[in-house]
């Protein structure tokens, strides 16, 4: 028994073997024992940790040297990182929801392509809401403008609906500050401005192929009507919208200060005072605050929205962001316990003998856990974890490390289904069978994550 546990804790083999085993743990918890992620996470972690043996004291700590152990530096480093980024986010959607500002947008832009391109209105829709707001928070408030939109044009309301979910679930898995691109940033260690280069070089190409090509071809071939009593909860909007430049500016503020930041990086000389102010005003958890405050003035409380709305309007926007917030914490302590037995170092070793570049690695084992257990964001914390050894060992430039990022997003949305709560979302709210719903929804998830990925494999050539 010693012998064995010794070749466990020691060998390649064995180290594998602790990974295939606490792999399969997590999925037979979540999937079978209906346990919480953030529960399932942490339980794995500390039987990696055990088994593998590593100290108790390094593992948790002692009184003496609190804050010091793996428990709490992998929790605590990446909330440190992603907390902030995403509480001001989801502030930032709420604001955009309660204005009104997705009616504006959506009305400009139809009649800005007319009624032949309205699925295409729909799609852009999609995109730009899709930066600011939660993929279900999307569906609530574009659902309505979907119905309207398709009973106007007389055609199924898969042709309208496609197009808009694909341009929310492309900005959900590939852009800040959703939580799955942040966790990933923050795991790899690489900034969110080259995150959002990436992410749209490679998103936006998917979008097109999966939610105007896909999502026309297969709205012709799948006919779904709009009942009269598919209307979701009423929404508190505002009677006077505000208008869409507004809209505009408000969204793109914080994506240019970060962009900003990680150019000015590149092209200024460290020290200088207009590097300064650049990386200052760029630092995401900044230039998402200086967002949230035009918007709280220019949506809010300039039109006459009182303080104690706005207090209890983002009191409620950040509840649902708690559980988030501990699946990306307890994922990461995953990915340091696997740092710590040397387990994610005997992987990275493996990956390189079967001679699979990185991202070509990380993609699959991002689409294996997506399958496996439906959470995005699990496949990629978990994923991040595994493959960040070989990321830090491998000498990457930042261009290259986003890019693996890219791709482990790319693979938590492939093949949505019915262990996926976005699946049954898509069903509930355009009317759609399981059927209707896995030739429709599951196939733009899976067509959107091949391109991206693909997108990212030619980029990759070439950086």
């Amino acid at each position: 028994m010693t012998s064995f546990i010794d070749w466990l804790q020691t060998s390649t083999g064995g180290l594998l073997l602790l990974a295939a085993l606490s792999i399969a743990g997590l999925l037979a918890m979540i999937i079978k024992a209906k346990i919480e992620p953030f529960i399932a996470l942490i339980v794995v972690s500390l039987a990696l940790a055990l088994v593998a043996g590593v100290p108790v004291e390094e593992l948790v700590g002692t009184p003496r040297a609190a804050g010091e152990s793996i428990l709490e530096t992998g929790f605590g480093g990446i909330l440190g990182h992603i907390a902030p980024i995403i509480g001001l986010g989801t502030i930032l959607g709420a604001l955009l929801e309660r204005s009104g500002g997705a009616d504006v947008l959506t009305e400009r832009l139809i009649r800005l392509f007319g009624e032949r391109g309205a699925p295409l209105a729909m799609g852009v829709s999609g995109l730009i809401l899709g930066i600011p707001v939660f993929f279900d928070i999307g569906v609530f408030i574009l659902a309505p403008l979907v119905y309207v939109t398709a009973r106007r044009g007389g055609k199924s309301l898969v042709l309208y609906a496609m197009p808009m979910l694909a341009g929310l679930s492309m900005t959900h898995a590939f852009l800040p500050p959703h939580p799955g691109p942040v966790a990933a940033a923050g795991v790899l260690e690489v900034s969110l401005g080259w995150i959002i280069v990436m992410g749209l070089a490679c998103g936006i190409p998917a979008w097109f192929v999966a939610g105007i090509l896909w999502g026309s071809w297969i709205g012709k071939r799948v006919q779904v009507e709009v009942p009269e009593d598919l209307v979701p909860e009423e929404r508190n909007a505002s009677a006077q919208p505000p208008g869409i430049g507004t809209i505009a500016f408000i969204i793109a503020v914080p994506m240019l200060l970060i962009l900003g930041a990680t150019f000015g990086d590149v092209l200024l000389t460290p020290g200088t005072t207009l590097h300064g102010v650049l990386i200052f005003l760029g630092t995401p958890a900044v230039a998402l605050t200086i967002a949230v405050l035009i918007a709280l003035y220019l949506l809010a409380l300039r039109r006459g929205t009182s303080a104690k709305e706005v207090a209890e309007m983002t009191s409620n926007a950040l509840k649902p962001i708690g559980m988030i917030l501990l699946v990306v914490g307890a994922g990461a302590f995953f990915g340091a316990v696997l740092k710590a037995t040397g387990v994610g170092q005997a992987i990275a070793d493996s990956m390189s003998d079967l001679g699979l570049p990185v991202i070509v690695s990380a993609y699959i084992i991002s689409s294996a856990l997506r399958i496996a257990q439906g959470s995005a964001t699990v496949a990629i914390v978990t994923t991040a974890g595994i493959v960040a050894p070989t990321v830090t060992a491998g000498g990457f430039s930042s261009a290259q490390v986003a890019l693996i990022a890219i791709a482990i997003a790319a693979g938590s949305i492939i093949l949505s289904h019915v262990n996926d709560g976005g699946f049954w979302i898509v069903s509930r709210y355009f009317n759609m069978s399981v059927k209707q719903t896995l030739l429709t929804w599951t196939v733009l998830e899976t067509v959107l994550s091949l391109v991206g990925f693909g997108v990212a494999m030619v980029i990759w050539a070439f950086v």
